[in-house]
């Protein structure tokens, strides 16, 4: 059955991979799956059709036959169960594997939301000043814990799987702030995870969306 994730039409962050549905063809690339895009503008994403799948109006989405998924960690457990490549055979392996995607989206990347949303949103309010910083904190407090716990290890746990997956795409989301490359260890973990063929295809993919080029993906 044909896979087809939805993607936006023309991505804020101009296709620099920050989107989530980079986290989904990453997965794919990953697996080793083909699949289809189907493009959709910020209108499309609030009408009734969209609706029906993801009913929150946002993007991705994910269809192959008739199941329809949303929700970037939902669709990219999905993937690492159904597929081989991105959860180890181990039952204990792939249990921590799995923590791992939980703990990026639940633990790591709300404070990182929260800062992007100070930074874009929240800028012209008499209280920006004093908000930034305890967002900034966060965040710091958050990155010494994980450096800490990959230490000087290659990936979380073990070999490359869903969870690194999740949690570099996470981080990537610091990049325009500067925060990351503060924590060296963790810099190179994102480098580590960005220079991935699977990750660089599925970067080349979007891109090539946003900036009208032909993909060599």
């Amino acid at each position: 059955m044909t896979i087809t994730i939805t993607a936006f039409e023309r991505s804020p962050d101009g296709g620099m991979g920050l989107a989530r549905d980079t986290r989904v063809r990453w997965a794919l690339e990953e697996v080793g799956q083909p699949y289809q895009v189907r493009l959709v503008s910020f209108r499309a994403m609030k009408e009734p059709a969209h609706l029906a799948i993801h009913p929150f109006g946002q993007i991705p989405t994910y269809e192959e036959g008739d199941l329809a998924l949303f929700e970037t960690g939902a669709i990219v457990f999905h993937i690492a169960e159904q597929y081989a490549g991105l959860l180890p055979d181990d039952a204990r392996a792939r249990a921590r594997a799995i923590t791992w995607i939980f703990a990026a989206l639940n633990t790591v990347e709300p404070p990182i939301l929260d800062l992007v949303t100070a930074r874009i949103v929240e800028r012209d309010k008499p209280w920006y000043a004093e908000r930034l910083p305890l967002v900034e904190d966060r965040i710091r407090a958050r990155l010494d814990q994980l450096s800490v716990r990959l230490r000087d290890a290659d990936w979380l746990d073990g070999a490359f799987s869903a969870g690194d997956l999740m949690m570099v795409s996470v981080l990537l989301r610091l990049r325009p702030s500067g925060i990351l490359d503060k924590f060296p260890t963790l810099a190179a973990y994102v480098a580590r995870g960005e220079a991935r063929p699977a990750y660089k295809r599925a970067f080349a993919a979007q891109l090539a969306v946003n900036t009208a080029k032909p993909s060599t993906a």
